[in-house]
């Protein structure tokens, strides 16, 4: 309906929209994919054992009056400080970490701390198998795994863990190369 209310010129600027940068012309976003947010347990459980041990110093100097607790004030401001550029840094790494499956490839963008990415791309016809393995009772109770995609290279395998249901996104990949390969 909208589609038909706007001049020629500006359907044409919408078909151009693109997804993401360096999309191909005729490439159409199928499905976007991030880890299961259980990624972020093992940055929250350090997280809350390291924040005790930084309040230690304050709780030694309150309660024997010592003179210097005015420095542990600094120390658990520093302590804080590092804890939520850890716990942000471990968030960054998990919210840009992204698995584009497109009509034509993969996508895969991992990225590491704050200031470095990784971007793997896989053409669907380069695609020999796809496997899924879901293991351990957090990965079964929470429903996530691992995804193993095999090249015709025969190189190493690409892995992507922590997927949120890994046997529907094992089966697109593999429903989107079939279609692409026949």
């Amino acid at each position: 309906m909208i589609m038909s209310t706007l001049s020629k010129r500006d359907r044409s600027k919408a078909k151009a929209k693109k997804s993401f940068a360096g999309q191909e012309d005729g490439e159409k976003v199928l499905l976007v994919e991030r880890q299961y947010p259980i990624v972020l347990r093992r940055p929250l459980i350090f997280g809350l054992v390291i924040m005790p041990v930084s309040l230690l110093p304050w709780a030694i100097a309150t309660y024997n009056s010592y003179d210097w607790i005015n420095y542990t004030y600094w120390w658990m401001t520093a302590w804080l400080l590092f804890l939520f550029w850890f716990w942000l840094r471990a968030w960054v790494g998990w919210f840009y970490t992204v698995y584009v499956l497109t009509n034509q490839r993969i996508l895969i963008v991992t990225q590491h701390g704050f200031f470095s990415r990784e971007v793997n791309d896989l053409t669907l016809n380069n695609i020999q198998n796809v496997n899924y393995k879901v293991s351990g009772f957090q990965a079964a109770l929470f429903g996530f795994g691992t995804v193993t995609i095999e090249t015709l290279s025969g190189g190493k395998p690409l892995r992507l863990r922590f997927i949120h249901g890994p046997a529907e996104f094992a089966q697109s990949i593999s429903k989107v190369s079939r279609i692409e390969n026949s």
